[in-house]
């Protein structure tokens, strides 16, 4: 049976790859195990060790921390009336919006960002 504590920490070693472009295979080669290994921590089916996710927090650059972030944070109404999850990087549209978002020339990302804050506003 999979432990809460487990699923949150392997969505996290999840998004932060995802986030960092990196594979499952890359990410296995550089701790030293296997693909499957990997796939298996981010579904939560096996338990993360202490010293197998300092190795992953420093392939992924984020603290050990990082993967605990927003453990017991419930959803949350923002200003607008929106439910919104405590922690915004488990959804996979946000990350994939963040990433592209990024991708944007700097100047360009200054005006979509006034975009986004005056349609939200009107909404």
């Amino acid at each position: 049976m999979k432990h809460p504590v487990d699923v949150h920490v392997g969505k996290r070693i999840r998004h932060r790859r995802w986030m960092n472009g990196t594979t499952q295979q890359q990410l296995a080669e550089a701790v030293g195990i296997k693909f499957q290994q990997i796939q298996k921590y981010e579904t939560g089916m096996n338990r993360v060790s202490a010293s197998r996710l300092w190795d992953i927090a420093k392939v992924l650059g984020v603290n050990v921390s990082f993967f605990f972030e927003g453990l017991d944070a419930p959803v949350t109404t923002d200003a607008t009336g929106t439910d919104m999850p405590g922690d915004i990087l488990t959804d996979k549209e946000a990350l994939e919006l963040l990433r592209s978002y990024y991708a944007i020339p700097e100047n360009q990302r200054r005006r979509l960002f006034d975009l986004a804050r005056v349609l939200s506003e009107a909404a």
